[in-house]
Parts: C-alpha cells; sequence; structure tokens
C-alpha cells in the first residue's frame, strides 16, 4: 500500500466521521420538543338563549252592559217615588210631592242600576306569555402560558393542551396539525 493510498484512506474516514457527527449532533442539539405549559385560563362568553315562558292568570272583567243609559233603573225608582209622594199630603200639594218622588226615586234608580252594572264581573283565564333570557357560559378557547427555552410566552389555543406544547425542529409551537407559532 502506498503513502498516497494510505493518506486517501485516513482523510476519507476522517471525513466520514467528522459528517456522522455533525449529523448526530444537529440530532440531539435540535432543542427541546416541548414547551412546559405554565398556565391555561380558559376564554368564555356569554351565550344569551331566549326562551318562552307562559302562564295562566285570572283575569276579572265587567260584564257587557245592555242597558247603557240606565232606563230600567230610572223607570223602576221613578215609579217607586211617584207612589210614595203620592201617600203624602193632600190637594195640590200631594201632586207635588208625587212629581218630586218620581225625579228622585227615577235619579236613585238610575244610580243604584249604574253601581249595579259596575259590579257585575266575570271571571276568566287568560295565558300570558313573554321571552326570557337563559344565560350561559361557553368556552371559546384557552389563554395558554408557557417557557420554551427559558423563555415565557403566551398563546390562545381552540384546546386545552395539558402540560406541553409540542415543538417542531425550528422551534416553533405546533398548535395544531396546521398551526405554528415563533416565540
Amino acid at each position: 500500500m502506498n503513502k498516497s493510498m494510505l493518506v486517501g484512506a485516513v482523510l476519507g474516514a476522517v471525513g466520514v466521521t467528522a459528517g456522522g457527527a455533525v449529523a448526530t449532533y444537529s440530532l440531539v442539539k435540535s432543542g427541546p420538543e416541548y414547551a412546559q405549559v405554565l398556565a391555561v385560563e380558559p376564554v368564555k362568553t356569554q351565550i344569551k338563549t331566549p326562551r318562552e315562558v307562559c302562564k295562566d292568570v285570572t283575569v276579572t272583567r265587567q260584564a257587557p252592559v245592555k242597558d247603557q243609559h240606565q232606563i230600567a233603573g230610572t223607570v223602576v225608582g221613578a215609579l217607586a217615588g211617584g207612589l210614595l209622594g203620592n201617600q203624602v199630603g193632600g190637594g195640590s200639594g200631594k201632586k207635588i210631592a208625587t212629581v218630586a218622588g218620581a225625579v228622585g226615586g227615577g235619579y236613585a234608580g238610575n244610580k243604584v242600576q249604574e253601581g249595579m252594572q259596575e259590579r257585575d264581573t266575570y271571571t276568566t283565564t287568560q295565558t300570558r306569555c313573554n321571552t326570557v333570557n337563559d344565560i350561559s357560559d361557553k368556552v371559546v378557547g384557552y389563554d395558554v402560558r408557557y417557557s420554551l427555552d427559558g423563555k415565557e410566552g403566551k398563546v390562545r389555543m381552540d384546546r386545552d393542551p395539558g402540560n406541553q406544547i409540542p415543538v417542531d425542529k425550528e422551534g416553533q409551537l405546533i398548535l395544531t396539525q396546521n398551526d405554528r407559532v415563533t416565540n
């Protein structure tokens, strides 16, 4: 074996060993595989869900009035008042008492019928509805504080990552299959 061949073999072996060492170093020294999660806080929003609430209530109403001008009460009162006035006095005084009794009785009968009509009511059941809002909280994401290579960072994620967040070879967080965040 000549000298140049020996030098070539040694240099080749050194080159292959150095290349293997560099490749191994880059694999080993690619950085951490995970960022350490320090805190996770859910981000919530309030959801208002309207719904209708109905209940039956008792309602008292005034009965329909058949004699709006209280004619029946006025007539009955006038007759009764006239009869009573006719029993008083004699001669022309009797006529004045009869007329006065009829006028007073007519007025009293009118007011009595009016009061009776106001108190003439009926009760019915009515359904009354109104809209109320049910309020609930919905988690829309998570604010995550993490530590990577001695530095703290913060990121919003759509899920709770647990204790660790995966990191790719470039040192970026792997949040989902396609998303990455740089420090």
